[in-house]
Parts: structure tokens; sequence; C-alpha cells
């Protein structure tokens, strides 16, 4: 008898035990469905209002007119409608609401829900007058910024022409000429990008943030304080490479340039880059002239070439559409009206509508970027799958869709993918450490300016609210202790160099993106050269490889429903780590040290 209780009892348990497990299951499925259903009404209409809010503001960048406010009333309205739905306080609620009980969940679900809030942050319904004002400023300062008419000598010039004076222009007054007129914009965006800043914070503030510098370093899932720690990180693990080509650049230039005196800190106006993060040109490697060799090509054929280059790895052709609405040229010498000179991708319908907006002219600057940015695009085509929600139709993190897009650049960069394309003859002799050196003057001289000059600087606009009477004076500070340069006489209060630079105005506090994107790049890039094409990674041809192709896509495909760490490790087998481009650059420390020997070191032992 007794047995036979403790038997029923024992039926009774797990009768009981599959009920609740039943009813467990069933409670979870209908939260999920509710889930289900409030996600694909907001992906549907977020696709929507984006696809007129990006339209609106591709407007603003490929044609500002003078006096002509046309394009910036409707960007405006259409960005108040995007900033209504994505901060609406309805969406808020509910997604807070769900993931109250995200145990019971998908993952995919989960991610898609706190990426409501994460937009949400930035046009809170509860601030809506604020996020119209906000928008209203930030498309001024874009107009401000891209219609601004540069000038030498009371003539107008391009920020093209700019470039070329600084790239190849020995006269060092002309060149100061050249490096003063770019900076003459930054003037006139200082108040408004004060005004940003208080905007911005205030916004973000909101919904719990504490500044708008946390709130975007937030979408990686780390704090403040971890990304400038992982940031001063890789900028002191490069740091003793770059102190060498600082001390070398110093002298080298000062000869070019026939000064006797060697100055500690590098005038800003020595250097062929407006802002210091690019010494490349300062190298030139024998038996390599891409320039002279797409002397012979147009436009047209660099980025066609991009585009053949994606195709070569097994990627798709590019959409009808993108050569049809993109804007990929210079505007006419003689247009009446001024565009965004700074290359982007563009995805507008979040799906197959992507563009570009550049201003290619054959050389060997634009043959790089126009590789990069057709890296951004094939992102976009890679990850508008049925697997990715709209929400989550982006990189894995935002520097992810750097790297992939640098990579690929400097790729196309390299002896062996060119000698493939017969841009140099097959058997080129070079001097393979000058080849380093000059890559080393681009990918290791971007990080000090990277992590250090726009970061820090974003980071005291931001987090510590950076009085505007010191805007200029930081700037310099932080440029003469990161990169070690200087203007060549003080400028005062009345400039904002550092708002001469597009992402201080129009992509703020992200500029970081940029440096984890190097490393993570070396990290992918050494991957590939050792474990698909067996190559060393110095030399490298990537075209036509089918398997390395395979590889990109399977990185790009998920988009951000993959989590940014696990997939790095699962296809790099580490995290990321600048070890791959110290190893990258390590042959050059020897080099260099032979090179400076006997010249004054200026930046400190560290």
């Amino acid at each position: 008898m007794k047995k036979s209780i403790l038997l029923l009892a024992g039926v009774i348990t797990l009768f009981a035990c599959g009920n609740d497990k039943e009813h467990q299951e069933n409670e979870n499925k209908a939260i999920q469905d509710s889930v289900t259903a409030f996600l694909t009404d907001y992906n549907k209409k977020y696709q929507e209002i984006n696809i007129v809010a990006n339209e609106a503001s591709w407007l603003t960048q490929i044609r500002i007119v003078e006096g002509d406010s046309t394009n910036a009333v409707a960007n405006n309205k259409a960005q108040e409608e995007l900033a209504k739905f994505t901060g609406s306080t309805a969406n808020i609620e509910m997604a807070t609401k769900f993931l109250k009980q995200q145990d019971k969940l998908t993952p995919i679900q989960v991610k898609q829900l706190k990426a409501v809030l994460y937009k949400a942050a930035n046009n809170p319904e509860t601030l809506q007058d604020l996020v119209k004002t906000r928008i209203k400023a930030e498309t001024e300062q874009t107009e401000k910024l891209f219609g601004f008419d540069f000038k030498i000598d009371g003539k107008s010039v391009s920020t093209n022409d700019i470039d070329a004076i600084l790239a190849h222009e020995k006269n060092m007054g002309k060149r100061l000429k050249a490096w003063e007129s770019s900076k003459e914009v930054g003037k006139g965006l200082k108040s408004g990008l004060a005004g940003l800043r208080d905007l911005r914070n205030k916004t973000v503030q909101g919904l719990g943030y504490k500044d708008y510098f946390e709130y975007q370093v937030s979408d990686y899932g780390m704090s403040t304080q971890e990304m400038i720690d992982m940031l001063q990180k890789f900028n002191k693990e490069l740091y003793p490479l770059f102190r060498e080509l600082h001390t070398y650049a110093r002298y080298e230039l000062a000869k070019k340039y026939g000064e006797k005196n060697v100055p500690d800190l590098i005038p800003a106006h020595w250097l062929p880059n407006r802002w210091g993060q690019d010494w490349s040109s300062l190298v030139e490697v024998e038996g390599i002239n891409l320039d002279s060799a797409l002397k012979t090509k147009d436009a047209e054929w660099i980025v066609k070439q991009g585009e053949r280059f994606y195709v070569s790895l097994g990627f798709p052709e590019l959409p009808k559409s993108f050569w049809e609405k993109s804007d990929l040229y210079p505007a006419p010498a003689d247009a009446k009206y001024k565009k965004n000179n700074h290359a982007s991708a563009w995805h507008m319908d979040y799906d197959q509508d992507v563009r570009s907006l550049m201003s290619v002219i054959p050389n060997s600057e634009w043959y790089e970027t126009s590789h990069h940015e057709l890296g951004h695009i094939y992102y976009y085509l890679s990850y508008s799958n049925p697997d990715v929600p709209v929400l989550l139709r982006e990189g894995a993190n935002r520097a992810y869709h750097e790297a992939l897009g640098s990579m690929m650049g400097m790729a196309a960069m390299q002896k062996p993918f060119m000698e493939n394309l017969d841009l140099i003859p097959k058997g080129t002799k070079t001097d393979e450490m000058k080849s380093l050196l000059k890559e080393a003057l681009n990918y290791v001289v971007f990080i000090p300016f990277s992590t250090g000059t726009m970061s820090m600087f974003e980071h005291d606009l931001y987090s510590n609210n950076l009085p505007v009477d010191q805007f200029n004076k930081r700037w310099w500070e932080l440029a003469a202790k990161y990169q070690g340069i200087a203007p060549s006489k003080e400028r005062g209060e009345e400039y904002c160099d550092a708002a001469t630079k597009t992402h201080i105005n129009d992509d703020a506090a992200q500029y970081y993106d940029y440096a984890l994107s190097f490393v993570l790049l070396f990290q992918v890039h050494d991957h590939i050269s050792k474990n698909i094409l067996h190559q060393d990674p110095h030399a490298t041809n990537y075209y036509g490889n089918k398997e390395v192709g395979k590889f990109i896509a399977e990185i790009m495909k998920p988009g951000a429903s993959a989590d940014w760490r696990k997939l790095l490790k699962e296809k790099t087998g580490s995290d990321l780590s600048a070890k791959a481009m110290l190893d990258y650059f390590a042959p050059l420390m020897d080099y260099l040290k032979k090179e400076n020997a006997g010249r004054k070191y200026t930046l400190p032992e560290m």
C-alpha cells in the first residue's frame, strides 16, 4: 500500500511538473508573440520613415545652394518625423515593459528591444522641443560646413585643390596659405558646435545618460572609462613606433623643405594632410607610382574597378540604382551649388537602395577611398537579408564597418594586387622597407590622432563640458601631446580648428570607431593572409579569391544580430587586440632607429 501511494505521488509530481513546464512554455510563447507583433510593426514603420528621412538628408548633402533653404526645411521636417517615432513614449514604455521579462524572450528579440531604447534616447518625446531645436541646428551646421567657399588669395578653391597643394607643393608660403584657408571654415562653426554640444547632452540625459559621449560609447556595450582605457592602451602599445616615426618625419620634412632648424613639434602646414592624420606622401616608393598609372584612367574607372574587385570575390554586381542615384564625382567648376566633399556611403532603405557620395578624381587617394566606400556598400547589401531585422541592419559594431572598408582599401594598395591589375609592371622591384614605412606613416600615425586628439577632444567637449573659450587651445594641446604637431603660430579662440573636421559636426563622439577599426583591420587581414591565402601579410592578393570573399561575407551577413566580441573570436580566434598591427610593423623599429641615430627625439619616452 505504501509503495502504491509513493508511486501515485510520483505520478502526480511528474504530471504537475509537466503541467508547469507546459504552462511556462505557453506563457513564454504568448509573451514572445506579443514582442514579435510589436517589433514587426516597429521595424516596418522604422524602415518607411527612414526612407523619407534619408532622401531628405541626401539632398542636403549633394546640393547646397546659398540662400535656398528648401532642402534644409524638408530635411528638418523628415528628421523630426523620424525623431518623433523613435522617441515615442509609447515605444519606450513597450520596449521597457518587455525587457523586464527578457529571460522569456529570444536573444534576437532582446537585441531589437535594446536597439529601440538606444534610438529613443537620442530623440525622447518627452523632450520633443529640444529634439526639434537640435535637428535644426545640425542641419544648419552641415550647410555651413559644406557650403563654405574656401579661398586662396581671393580665388575660390575646392578641398581637392587644397589637398593637392599640401601633398605636393614645396613652397612654404603657398603651403601655409592652403593650410590656413582650410581652417577658415571653423570660425563660423564654433558657436554652432557649442550649441550642439549642449543640445546633444541634454537630449540623451532625458533617458539617463550622463552625456552624449557616454551615450555613443554605450553602443559598444562599454562604459566611457572602459573605452578611454582601451584607446589609451592601443595608443600606448603603438607609441614607441610612433615616436620613431615622428623623429624621422621632423628631419625628413626639414630636409625636403630646405629648413636648417628642425622643430621640436612638426608645423601643421608641413604635413600632407589638413589634420596631420596621414603622413604617407612623405615617402615615395620607387617602382610604385600609382598616381602616374591612374592618370590614364578616368574617375568612373576608379569606382568601376572597385566593383570588379568585390565581384571577383564572389559578391554580386552593384544594383543598377547605385549608378543612377549615387553622386560620385566633383561638382562641375561652374556649378551654382556646393556638395559635401567628404566621402560617404548611404543605406537609403535598409534594403537594396545603396548609394555613395564622393568626389572621385583619378588618383591613388580616391582609388583607395573608392574601395573603402564600396566596402560599406557591400556590407549594407550583405546584411539586408531576411534573417536580419531592419533594426539590426548595421555593423556588428560601428568599427566593423570602417574596418572592413579600410581593409579592402589596404588590400587594393598592396603590390601583388596592383601587379594583378597591371597598375604596376609584374615583377616590379621595390624597397620593401620603404613600402612598410609608407604604410606606417598612414596607419600608425593615424592612431594617436584618432585615439588621442579627436577622441579626447570630444570626451572633453561632451563629458567635461569644455568651455567654448578653450576649444582651440585644447585642440592644439591635444595635437601637441598625441601627434607632436603645432600650428606655425598661436591660433586664438576666434578659430575653431577642431570643427574643420567633418565628424566633429555631423558624426559626433564616435571617432574612436576609426581607431578600433584599424586595430580590427589588421587582426582580420592577418587571419586572411595566414589562414586563407597563406601569404605574407605585407604582400597579399585578395583579387579573385572566393574563399576570402566567403570569409568576409560571413562576417558581414549577420550585421548587428551577432555579438561583436563573439563574432571576432569565432572568426579570428582572439579578442580585439593590437598584436597583429604591432607584428605587421615590427620590422620597422630597427630600420627607424638606424635612420634616427644621432637625431634629437622631442617626444618623451613612455
